[in-house]
């Protein structure tokens, strides 16, 4: 019983949000920003997952680095095209992990994680910001992992490390809805 309604909540919480929602909510609300991190979920679903620890073939990491005196000289649009180019570099290698044949317990994980990006992936380049539009660009090189386990570490980085620090930056913009 205590699994299926973990099952569901996990399934819920990856969906895309409600078409009414707009990114500046996201921006906005912090707990909706912790609620979205589904990492530490899925890393105790991990560990149910007998022996998916290792993927077939390595996935290319995203770039979490952050420096911050060379983010903070980088514009809105600059920031965004860091962490958009990270989460789609991710989510390609996820797709073609999830393509491959994978145990049922790893293929569900990669299905939720691929979603979760996603909705990451909306909310990012729905956000309307100021100045001319910047393409994506990673600011590293990226490193692989055949580790499940280093990927999602990897991510949650990400999550709360430069896209955080992004939404903070942007809070100043909630005074004004």
């Amino acid at each position: 019983m205590a699994l299926s309604r973990l099952l569901l909540l996990c399934m819920v919480a990856s969906e895309v949000w409600d078409a009414e929602t707009k990114p500046i909510d996201f921006v906005c609300n912090r707990t909706a920003r912790r609620v979205m991190n589904i990492v530490a979920e899925m890393e105790r679903a991990l560990s149910d997952c007998n022996g998916v620890v290792t993927l077939s073939t390595p996935v290319q990491l995203p770039c979490t680095e952050l420096h911050v005196a060379s983010w903070e000289n980088k514009s809105y649009q600059e920031r965004r095209g860091d962490i958009v180019a990270s989460l789609r570099l991710l989510i390609e290698g996820v797709k073609i992990m999830r393509a491959l044949s994978q145990p049922e317990c790893g293929a569900s994980l990669l299905q939720r994680l691929e979603n979760n990006i996603n909705n990451y992936l909306i909310i990012l380049t729905n956000l309307q910001l100021s100045g001319p539009v910047v393409g994506p660009s990673l600011s590293c090189l990226p490193l692989r992992s055949q580790s499940l386990s280093t990927v999602l570490l990897r991510y949650n980085q990400l999550i709360s490390g430069k896209l955080e620090k992004f939404m903070v930056n942007l809070e100043d913009r909630c005074t004004n809805q």
